[in-house]
């Protein structure tokens, strides 16, 4: 069951492009759950290195995921039940792929090749991303601090810390959507770098708060907290699968102050010009920071989707700011590291609002320096 569960996920995620996490919500591996869906992901992110292990050409198809399985289990003998072709490795093609970074990393040509132009830090980078990721919880203030969630997760046996007031880190994976805490909506999953994004904008009760690229609502609620619930909160996004999904997850965590709005058209921009205190802008991305947590990313991305984003973030710089008082506070934030979708694509944008915004800080967060995902965030003030 188990091989064949593995063999399943990495058939729709590799060859058929299916996102990972759909896959493994439909896989069954049966008593190895957890130990089948590490293994599966840990197959997707090295999936090259295995595949030229194996002598299979890349990208691969159907018939090569057996000797993937073959050889990831000639290298890291895994505990799990396999039925597979034992693999003899030949010294000298192991050596070759490890003396290859693309491979040995498992990266696309191009993405290796882009990453390393844009960032000269990027051998080391590459190796972080495909670490896997610490799991955290953001502790949904309305309900109790950091500290108190550490206590009533410990209760149900979940093992964590408290890293400030609002962020817990579990010491080892726990399902954490099985818990009574996750029941009473005492806080959302949600990486500690992605915590800082809404953290910047420093919502506050009372205000008249948007977030223009909600989706299903993460740093929405984060900033609900901020708010403590008073004031107008305004979720916007162009899919009204992920409003829903957020009015949801909203229901549970006991946010009053919400409202979503899905965009249509120009004219619901039009209509709240100037009325934001904050705004936060966290826009569609290549998502390249955040591969330790998506690694099936690295084989749907393509180059010419990055250039399309990259105009996507203008068109919403060049109309969303509008909604914003002079004045106020705007973050614009990705979970990208690639500069032309960062500083570049804000400094593009300074100099094009002629003086109606000016750049009060940015940061980029990066598993090369902390424990987090890869994100970038500015913090602009409207001048007029």
């Amino acid at each position: 069951m188990t091989q064949a569960a593995l063999l399943t996920v990495l058939d729709s995620v590799l060859v058929q492009g299916f996102p990972l996490d759909k896959a493994l919500a439909r896989a069954e591996f049966g008593r190895h759950k957890s130990e089948g869906v590490q293994a599966a992901q840990h197959l997707v992110r090295f999936a090259r290195r295995y595949a030229a292990l194996a002598g299979r050409n890349w990208p691969v198809k159907s018939q090569d995921l057996s000797a993937l399985l073959a050889a990831w289990q000639a290298m890291e003998k895994p505990s799990l039940p396999l039925k597979v072709k034992p693999l003899n490795l030949d010294k000298a093609q192991l050596a070759a792929v490890k003396a290859d970074p693309v491979l040995w990393e498992s990266y696309p040509d191009w993405l290796y090749q882009k990453m390393a132009q844009a960032l000269p830090q990027w051998p080391a980078l590459a190796q972080a991303l495909n670490k896997p990721p610490a799991q955290y919880l953001r502790a949904n203030s309305l309900l109790g601090d950091a500290k108190a969630l550490k206590e009533a997760l410990r209760a149900e046996g979940v093992q964590c810390d408290a890293l400030d007031q609002d962020c817990v880190r579990l010491k080892r994976f726990a399902n954490v959507f099985r818990t009574q805490a996750f029941a009473q909506g005492r806080f959302e999953q949600q990486d500690w770098g992605s915590q800082q994004v809404a953290a910047l904008l420093a919502a506050q009760p009372g205000m008249t708060v948007i977030d223009a690229c909600a989706g299903a609502g993460g740093k929405t609620l984060a900033l609900a907290a901020q708010m403590g619930n008073k004031g107008r909160l305004l979720a916007m996004d162009i899919f009204d699968g992920k409003l829903q999904a957020l009015r949801k997850r909203a229901r549970r965590a006991g946010v009053h102050n919400l409202e979503t709005r899905l965009i249509e058209g120009s004219a619901i921009i039009k209509r709240l010009k100037g009325k934001a205190d904050r705004l936060l802008l966290d826009v569609p991305c290549s998502g390249v920071g955040v591969l330790r947590r998506n690694p099936d990313c690295k084989w749907t991305l393509a180059n010419d989707h990055i250039d399309n984003l990259v105009a996507i973030q203008r068109q919403i710089l060049d109309s969303y700011p509008r909604m914003l008082k002079p004045g106020g506070l705007l973050v614009y934030a990705t979970c990208s590291l690639l500069p032309q979708e960062n500083e570049l694509q804000v400094a593009d944008f300074i100099e094009r609002s002629q003086g109606q915004f000016v750049l009060e800080s940015e940061q980029t967060l990066s598993p090369l320096t902390g424990d987090t995902d890869g994100f970038y965030m500015a913090l602009l003030r409207r001048q007029q």
